[in-house]
This record gives C-alpha cells, sequence and structure tokens, in this order.
C-alpha cells in the first residue's frame, strides 16, 4: 500500500498544475523537502540553531506535499503541528526555488487551512523569522495577524508570529 494519499478536502487555493497529497511525515520525499528548507535557513541565518522548537514525527498532525501534476516532480510541502484541542501551528512551509511565484505555497497553505478546519483546529498559528521577510509577507498577505509571541518563540526577539481563525472548534473525531 502506498504512503501517498490524495488530499481529499476542499481545496480553495488548488492550482490546476498541482496535486496535493498527505504523507506520513517519514515520507522520503518530504524528508528531502524539510532538508532542503533547513539548509536554506540554515544559510539566511548563517547557523543552524535557529528553530527554538522544530517539529519531529510525533509533533505532525498533518504534512502535505504539492507535486506538478503533469509530471509528478515534488514542489513543496507544508505541515501542522498540534499545540492544543483547537489550534494548530503551520511548519515548514517550502518551495523548491525554481517553482516560487508559481502558487505552490498559497495552494499548500489552502489545503493546509482546508485540513486544519476538518480536524476540528480553529485556529493556526505560524513564525517566521527575522531573516524571512518572504514569510512575513506571505502570511500577511494570506491574512494572518501579527500576535504576541507564543510557545517557544516568546523569548525569541528575532520572531514574529501571526495567527488566523479559519472556523469554530469542532469535536475531534480521532
Amino acid at each position: 500500500m502506498s504512503d501517498l494519499r490524495p488530499f481529499s478536502g476542499f481545496r480553495p487555493y488548488s492550482t490546476p498544475h498541482l496535486r496535493i497529497r498527505e504523507v506520513p511525515w517519514s515520507n522520503p520525499v518530504g524528508a528531502d523537502l524539510r532538508e532542503a528548507q533547513q539548509a536554506e535557513l540554515d544559510a539566511r541565518y548563517g547557523t543552524m540553531e535557529h528553530d527554538p522548537n522544530p517539529p519531529r514525527a510525533a509533533d505532525a498532525a498533518v504534512f502535505l506535499i504539492a507535486y506538478e501534476r503533469s509530471t509528478g516532480q515534488p514542489l513543496g510541502c507544508g505541515g501542522l503541528r498540534r499545540l492544543d484541542t483547537t489550534t494548530a501551528e503551520i511548519k515548514r512551509v517550502y518551495v523548491l526555488p525554481y517553482a516560487r511565484g508559481s502558487g505552490v505555497a498559497t495552494a499548500v497553505l489552502g489545503a493546509l487551512e482546508a485540513r486544519a478546519k476538518q480536524m476540528g483546529f480553529a485556529v493556526l498559528m505560524a513564525e517566521a523569522g527575522s531573516a524571512q521577510p518572504d514569510g512575513h509577507r506571505f502570511y500577511e498577505f494570506a491574512g494572518y495577524r501579527v500576535v504576541p509571541n507564543f510557545g517557544p518563540y516568546i523569548a525569541s526577539d528575532g520572531s514574529t508570529c501571526y495567527s488566523k481563525t479559519i472556523g469554530a472548534a469542532l469535536e475531534h473525531r480521532f
């Protein structure tokens, strides 16, 4: 049995050229995309110590990969980490450099928001660091508002945290 499942939720930001699939955190393509993201962030920050609380497999509530529909080439990814019964944090939204500006990140974020609603989350949180001006613009354009730093980012002067209410909390079915 394949570990790739088509994302069956409402995809308000999907594009005709993408197929978004939910995969386990252990998926090798997802691991490669996360590794590429971390290498880029390591270079931007000049250190490997820029995430005060990196996600682990046990933290992942959902992990999605966006594939080019016609070629099957992976282009980007993103995940959700459960913070509590009504709140999740967006983690590891990443698009390969050559695919940036083509709507991949927006489609991944839209699919994450739809999946979070399905799972009963009412609020999504996100964080972007000082070396990620593109991340700041991305979340703000998507309707996220700046909020006080939360959780592991409270003491991080270089972090800006965001929040977006996506709906009322539902009773969890898992």
